[in-house]
């Protein structure tokens, strides 16, 4: 992984599109679920003859794509893992990891959860299932319904590491598509908790709970004073070159950062 270069220059960037060309991105849906898809729209406005093919099933199928070459950009909000890294070897791909935006993972419950506040201690607990019913976190009897992201997502991997540690998430927790899917069950549910991303913080019928005390902004998370902030990256094989480097360099640019910050994103600038 690494923080952005120095941008491409403005000669490569003013290239013009071939008719017909397509830029092929996969992998995290906290990426691909509004960010990469509205960059997608801003870029074509200048770049009229790219057409985008945007699938957001989850940061390990990203990774996989760059490793299969399917993709020339592969997206994730975790980095990749040993594993992965060793089977592009074999393959003979380098994945390259380039960070185009922070973001911050925010525990959510029903707005009705009378909860304001949990430590790390019992953040893990309720995950893993040490804890089980809300009034041993002081809150309200009634049993604690988790949801967590699917196995195939970087933040269901990611979450494990900063907020679990390591630790195999509770039996009984429901496994749901994306960020959205998880705000709007635990909306339904007023026994409900889950984890989302910051673009996803005013969703109707949730609370965002501090975590000793602290709230996820973009102050906290740039800080690190929020326990559980993460890079979000693009992945390539190698540098990248053609339209998926025109495509990074944009997003890193300023007005690509304008339009991260404005959905939800941190810049990483």
């Amino acid at each position: 992984m690494k923080l952005p270069r120095l941008l491409l220059p403005l000669m490569l960037l003013a290239a013009p599109a071939l008719r017909g060309e397509k830029l092929v991105i996969k992998g995290s849906d906290t990426l691909g679920a509004k960010l990469v898809p509205t960059l997608a729209e801003e870029y074509k406005a200048t770049r009229p003859g790219v057409a985008f093919e945007i699938a957001a099933e989850g940061s390990t199928t990203g990774i996989s794509a760059i490793i299969e070459g399917t993709a020339q950009i592969g997206m994730s909000s975790r980095e990749a893992k040993a594993t992965e890294i060793s089977a592009a070897a074999a393959r003979g791909v380098r994945l390259n990891g380039i960070v185009v935006a922070f973001d911050g993972l925010a525990v959510i419950v029903n707005a009705r959860n009378p909860i304001a506040r949990l430590t790390p201690r019992q953040v893990e607990q309720i995950f893993t299932g040490d804890v089980t019913d809300w009034s041993a976190a002081g809150g309200r009897p009634g049993k604690i319904s988790v949801y967590t992201r699917n196995t195939s997502s970087g933040t269901y991997s990611a979450w494990k590491d900063v907020a679990m540690r390591k630790r195999d998430y509770a039996r009984s927790s429901q496994k749901m598509a994306g960020n959205e899917q998880i705000a709007a069950e635990v909306a339904k549910n007023p026994n409900g908790i889950g984890y989302v991303g910051l673009v996803y913080l005013k969703a109707a019928g949730i609370k965002v709970v501090s975590v000793d005390g602290v709230q996820p902004t973009k102050e906290t998370v740039l800080s690190k004073k929020y326990a559980y902030a993460r890079p979000t990256l693009y992945y390539t094989n190698g540098e990248p070159a053609g339209e998926a480097a025109r495509f990074i360099a944009f997003t890193l640019s300023d007005d690509g950062q304008r339009i991260a910050e404005k959905i939800g994103f941190v810049p990483v600038r």
